[in-house]
């Protein structure tokens, strides 16, 4: 049987390279944004570094109601607040070598208007995809479309299910909640990964890899591909360690 890889994620801003790398890895990518948004998350915000350390780069939020899925959360008119992020961005990166690809990335997000926190995000997490070419050979489907019902482990396992699964790839949040027996029970194998964090030259200071992918487009170009490269691990090794 050929291996299948998927991954189910939310929706990110903008994200970090840790998640541009789950991208890599897929086969089929899920997007999960029909479950509850939380705030403090990333599906609205993401850490920019700037003289003196990092700060986040928020997305504010229109009429917000506790329960709403991410799909469903309204953001404020783009013009209420994508200047700011704009010059915080140019604060961070303008005098990286290819600062304004990561400007026009940001700009062309923007001008879509997108009236949620979901669309927005996904917008935002394509366009970084798209530069670094990940999105070949990756199938990307919408998790409302698939018809599986059910919560935490149990969903899960039915949305790689439905797109033919044999391998779930995570993040390591997972490691909290997730049930590894009920996947081993119909052969899907369980991966977390083995983030590498790989370094690159990057303004204001020390490295540090949390920050917008945006980042790694600014200093890097496309050649910051061979950043995204980290691999994973079984979830027995992530665990417990090689035996």
């Amino acid at each position: 049987m050929t291996m299948r890889r998927v991954v189910v994620s939310q929706s990110m801003y903008f994200p970090w390279v840790g998640l541009l790398e789950q991208v890599r890895l897929a086969d089929v990518f899920i997007h999960y944004d029909d479950v509850q948004f939380t705030r403090n998350s990333f599906f609205g915000r993401v850490q920019v570094k700037i003289p003196g350390g990092t700060t986040w780069m928020s997305v504010p939020l229109s009429d917000f109601r506790r329960g709403q899925t991410i799909d469903e959360v309204r953001v404020k008119p783009v013009e209420e607040w994508a200047e700011r992020h704009l010059s915080l961005l140019e604060e961070s990166l303008r005098h990286a070598p290819f600062a304004e690809d990561a400007f026009d990335l940001f700009r062309t997000v923007v001008a879509g208007k997108h009236d949620t926190i979901g669309e927005l995000a996904r917008a935002s997490m394509m366009a970084l995809s798209r530069y670094f070419g990940l999105e070949d050979g990756t199938r990307f489907v919408d998790s409302r479309d698939l018809g599986v019902g059910g919560s935490s482990s149990q969903r899960l396992l039915g949305l790689v299910k439905a797109v033919g699964g044999t391998d779930y790839i995570t993040g390591h949040g997972a490691r909290n909640y997730l049930d590894h027996g009920i996947f081993e029970a119909e052969g899907i194998s369980v991966s977390y990964m083995d983030y590498q964090r790989t370094p690159y030259p990057q303004s204001h200071g020390a490295f540090t890899p949390y920050v917008t992918g945006l980042d790694l487009v600014a200093h890097c170009g496309r050649g910051g591909l061979s950043n995204i490269a980290s691999q994973t691990l079984n979830w027995k090794d992530f665990l417990h360690g090689p035996s």
